[in-house]
C-alpha cells in the first residue's frame, strides 16, 4: 500500500518501494562523468576562471561573473539522467517536461533516446502510454503531487531529480497549509516549479495558494488586503487571479492569514520586497499585532540563484561595455540575470552559442525580460576599438556553450583562439 504523496512523500516512498523509486542515482557517477565532462565542459572557460575570471584576447578583455552556469541541482539532474540511461539501456525512458531549461541539454536527452512528455496548456500530463516496464525521470523543477501520485500508481521506475532547494520550498508551503495559512507564491503560474510548489498545499484538505507574478500583481493583492481606495472588487480579483489560485479560493477569507514563498529562480530582492509589501498591507488592515501572528515569510530563493545574482551585482559596480547572458529563453533565472544587466550596460541574452554567427557577424538575442519577447538580430553590435566583454550564464547553461559563445565573438573580431572542448573554433 502506497503512502500519501507530500513534499516528504517522495522520501517515504523511496524507503517503501526502493526497487522502483530512486532519488540518489545508481552509483554510476564515475562511469558517466567522463562523458558529461566531454560534452559540457570548456577548457577555455576554466582557463579564464583560473586567471581570476578575466583575460585579454587581442583587443577584447573578457570578464566572467564569479558565479555562473551549472548549479549543483542542475548538475545532479543531468548526472541522474545519464545514469538512468546507462542503468536501463533496454527500457523506454521518459522525461516529464524538460530536465532543465536549456535547449542544448534537452537535445542531448533526445539524442540519448529519452522521450519527453510535455504538459497541455493547463499544465496536465498524459501518462496513459507509460507502463510499469518503463523508467520516468522527474525534472529538477519537480512535478505536482497529482502527477507524482499518477506515476506511482503506474508502478514504473521513477528517478526523482527534484532539486533540494525546491524541496525546501515545498516543505515551507506544506507547513503553511498545515497551520491554515494561504501560501502566496512569487512565481510564474505557468512554470513547472510554481505549479509543483502550489500543489503542496493539497497535503492538507483546506490548503490554499495564490501565485503572484511580480510587484505589480502583488500591489493589487496588497490594495485588496488593506482595503485601499480604488481596490478591485472581489469579482475582479477572481477574474484576474482565478487561474493563479487554488480551487474555491475566496480572497475575503483566504487572505486573512498568509505565508510567503517563491519560485526559487525569481529575483531575490523582488521576492523580499513583495513579502514586505504584503505584511505592510496586513498591518494597514488589522494592525501590527495581528500581522505578527497572521503573516509569515521565509527566504526561499535557492543559494545558486542568489550567488549568480550577487555576482552580477558585483560585476555591475564597474560594468563592462557589453554583457552577454547565456541561457534558455524560458529559464527564469537566466531572464532575471539579463534584466539585471540591462539596467547597467548593453546586454544580449542569447539562448545558445549558435545565436552568435561568426560568418554574418550578427547576434540573435531576446531584448526583454518577458519570456514571450521575440528574438532580435543585430549586426555591427561590437564596439570599435578595445572593449570589455562580460559574460554570465544561467544555472542551466553548460560551460561548453559559454566557451563556444566566446570563441564565436572572438572570431567575429578576428582574434584566433583555440578551445578543443568547444564545438566551434575561430580557426574552423
Amino acid at each position: 500500500m502506497f503512502p500519501s504523496a507530500s513534499s516528504t512523500g517522495h522520501l517515504r516512498f523511496a524507503m517503501t518501494i526502493e526497487q522502483t523509486y530512486f532519488r540518489k542515482g545508481f552509483g554510476l557517477k564515475s562511469e558517466v562523468q567522463p562523458v558529461i565532462d566531454a560534452e559540457y565542459q570548456s577548457s577555455l572557460v576554466e582557463q579564464i576562471r583560473a586567471e581570476g575570471y578575466q583575460k585579454t584576447f587581442g583587443d577584447v578583455t573578457v570578464r566572467l561573473a564569479e558565479e555562473f552556469g551549472f548549479c549543483y541541482g542542475v548538475d545532479r539532474a543531468v548526472d541522474y539522467a545519464y545514469e538512468t540511461r546507462t542503468k536501463f539501456p533496454d527500457k523506454k525512458v521518459y522525461l516529464v517536461g524538460e530536465i532543465i531549461h536549456n535547449p542544448h541539454v534537452n537535445q542531448r536527452m533526445t539524442d540519448m533516446g529519452i522521450e519527453f512528455i510535455y504538459p497541455d496548456e493547463n499544465g496536465k500530463f498524459d501518462f496513459s502510454h507509460v507502463t510499469k516496464d518503463d523508467a520516468v525521470l522527474i525534472p529538477a523543477f519537480g512535478v505536482t503531487m497529482e502527477a507524482f501520485q499518477e506515476l506511482k500508481d503506474v508502478g514504473c521506475v521513477l528517478v526523482d531529480t527534484t532539486c533540494g532547494s525546491v524541496l525546501l520550498v515545498w516543505k515551507r508551503v506544506e507547513s503553511y497549509a498545515k497551520d491554515g495559512f494561504t501560501a502566496v507564491i512569487h512565481g510564474k503560474y505557468t512554470h513547472e516549479e510554481s505549479r509543483a510548489t502550489a500543489s503542496q498545499v493539497n497535503t492538507y484538505p483546506n490548503g490554499k495558494y495564490l501565485i503572484v507574478r511580480d510587484m505589480e500583481e502583488a500591489e493589487v493583492v496588497c490594495d485588496y488586503i488593506a482595503g485601499r481606495p480604488g481596490h478591485i472588487s472581489r469579482e475582479e480579483f477572481m477574474q484576474r487571479f482565478g487561474v493563479k489560485s487554488s480551487p474555491g479560493f475566496d480572497p475575503d477569507r483566504d487572505l486573512a492569514q498568509i505565508g510567503v514563498a517563491n519560485q526559487t529562480t525569481m529575483l531575490a530582492n523582488e521576492s523580499m520586497a513583495i513579502g514586505a509589501k504584503l505584511r505592510q498591507a496586513m498591518v494597514e488592515a488589522r494592525g501590527e499585532e495581528y500581522a505578527e501572528t497572521h503573516f509569515r515569510s521565509f527566504g526561499t530563493i535557492c543559494s545558486a540563484t542568489q550567488e549568480r545574482q550577487d555576482a552580477v551585482v558585483k560585476m555591475m559596480e564597474d560594468p563592462p561595455d557589453i554583457m552577454i547572458v547565456i541561457g534558455g529563453y524560458n529559464s527564469s533565472n537566466t531572464n532575471h540575470l539579463g534584466h539585471m544587466c540591462r539596467q547597467h550596460t548593453r546586454t544580449y541574452h542569447i539562448e545558445d552559442s549558435a545565436c552568435v554567427d561568426p560568418a554574418a557577424g550578427t547576434i540573435r538575442h531576446k531584448p526583454e525580460l518577458a519570456v514571450e519577447a521575440p528574438e532580435k538580430t543585430e549586426s555591427d553590435w561590437l564596439p570599435e576599438g578595445p572593449f570589455e566583454l562580460g559574460i554570465t550564464a544561467g544555472a542551466s547553461t553548460p560551460n561548453n556553450k559559454i566557451g563556444d559563445a566566446l570563441l564565436r565573438v572572438l572570431k567575429i573580431r578576428g582574434v584566433p583562439v583555440a578551445d578543443p572542448t568547444s564545438e566551434a573554433s575561430p580557426a574552423g
